[in-house]
């Protein structure tokens, strides 16, 4: 008798909605838990040429926190076409666009192709408690929980 290696077709697995509020969590542990969810890892049907991932719902993202000094020493750059890149220190980023910081480090840690822009598209991100995916019914999760 052969055992075949059980491989998942696009649209075989079933995706579900998870809501993650961000209160009080470390950025780099959230974001390695939420890559892994939305990389579908998280199951055992995992298969890495399809998306076998969960939608993540994160919300309260102004209150998100580094360890140590980063939110001073940390530097986001960027380049502008200019002759010169774009700078910003974690502590302006959360005041202006703080749900950047956690869907930037989720994306650094996903595939580099096609499929990982694919995975990234699945993760909503919001600085508030509130959010429009209601309807998805997304189920409460507690993620980055500290050992």
């Amino acid at each position: 008798m052969q055992i075949k290696t059980y491989m998942a077709k696009p649209g075989e697995v079933e995706q579900k909605w998870l809501l993650v509020d961000a209160t009080d969590k470390v950025v780099g542990r959230l974001a390695a838990e939420i890559a892994t969810i939305l990389m579908g890892k998280h199951r055992p049907t995992y298969t890495p040429h399809t998306d076998t991932g969960d939608y993540v719902v994160v919300v309260n993202v102004e209150n998100i926190y580094f360890s140590g000094k980063k939110w001073e020493q940390k530097k986001y750059a960027w380049y502008t076409g200019y002759t010169r890149q774009r700078t910003v220190t974690a502590e302006i980023r959360r005041e202006r666009k703080p749900a950047l910081i956690l869907t930037e480090a989720v994306r650094r840690m996903l595939p580099k192709n096609k499929l990982g822009r694919v995975m990234l598209a699945k993760l909503k991100v919001y600085a508030g408690p509130n959010h429009p995916h209601t309807a998805q019914q997304p189920e409460p999760t507690e993620l980055a929980l500290k050992a």
